[in-house]
């Protein structure tokens, strides 16, 4: 996707490194240090070995980089565009020693954020032709939500919030703590500024009418079925964001996407994604 923004390396920088010095530990490559001569240099590429959507190539550059500054690696392609079997990501040269030191941790990131990317735009095409925008969720792997969330833009698909301080998102719980759908919606309302949106969950139509009448922006509507989502669009009628949610596949989705909704949240794009299986390899000439 030419429109994708680039991540800010500072913001993943301290990820890999992380990841590195959890691989090299106290002794670092003890295998290639043994059989590899420090002089050895190497002439590599990244291969997709699967259909798929790339996301994380500077993030797996990254890795290569911190292990030795010497590597050169020239991406011949960019997050967001498609992959196939045998398709040249990126070529890579330098001493073969910190080539092979830092291969794992950079297809560990490169192999999990394309299959986020992969995942996500197999459920973006499942619903192309309706209004529905397909939307990730806070079910990330801790320390890597940025990434993760990124890897979701890379294949066609847009954020939910990013953490707690983004919007208010009155769930269950709160609404049980507070009383009723109305009084959390209240209590939300004089707590927190103009520009911070409400929305607020209901699992029936008649909590679906208390939060409108409540002038709630936007109302997450949890594990309703197609019907169901439908009668309650018609209810919402532009007053309120539509977000469903709830055991969303691509095989649901198209349903789900036709009820109307604006947005669709999917939790497994981010924490069940396979990885895309890329490898590092020597190219044949």
């Amino acid at each position: 996707m030419s429109s994708l923004a680039p991540l800010p390396a500072f913001l993943y920088e301290p990820i890999v490194r992380t990841a590195l010095m959890e691989d090299f530990g106290q002794a670092g490559d003890v295998t290639s240090a043994a059989v590899i001569p420090a002089d050895h240099v190497s002439e590599l590429a990244l291969i997709s070995r699967q259909v798929g959507v790339l996301a994380g190539i500077e993030v797996a550059a990254m890795a290569f980089r911190l292990v030795d500054p010497v590597i050169a690696i020239t991406p011949l392609l960019r997050d967001g565009e498609a992959l196939a079997p045998g398709t040249v990501i990126a070529r890579l040269s330098g001493p073969t020693r910190g080539l092979l030191g830092g291969e794992r941790t950079a297809l560990n990131f490169l192999g999990h954020l394309s299959g986020i990317a992969s995942v996500t735009a197999a459920i973006v095409a499942s619903v192309k032709g309706t209004r529905a925008a397909i939307v990730c969720t806070r079910k990330t792997t801790p320390g890597l939500r940025a990434l993760e969330k990124y890897a979701v833009r890379a294949g066609g698909g847009a954020n939910h919030r990013f953490g707690l301080d983004d919007a208010v998102l009155i769930k269950d719980n709160h609404v049980a703590a507070a009383g009723s759908v109305t009084e959390a919606i209240a209590r939300a309302k004089a707590h927190v500024g103009h520009m911070v949106k409400i929305e607020c969950e209901v699992d029936r139509l008649d909590q679906l009418d208390e939060a409108l009448a409540a002038g709630v922006d936007a109302v997450l509507l949890d594990n309703m079925g197609p019907a169901q989502l439908a009668e309650a669009v018609r209810r919402i009628d532009g007053r309120a964001l539509a977000e469903a949610s709830g055991r969303v596949t691509p095989d649901t989705a198209p349903a789900i996407a036709a009820s109307g909704v604006d947005l669709i949240s999917v939790g497994w794009i981010t924490h069940s994604a396979p990885v895309l299986d890329i490898g590092l390899d020597v190219l044949e000439s």
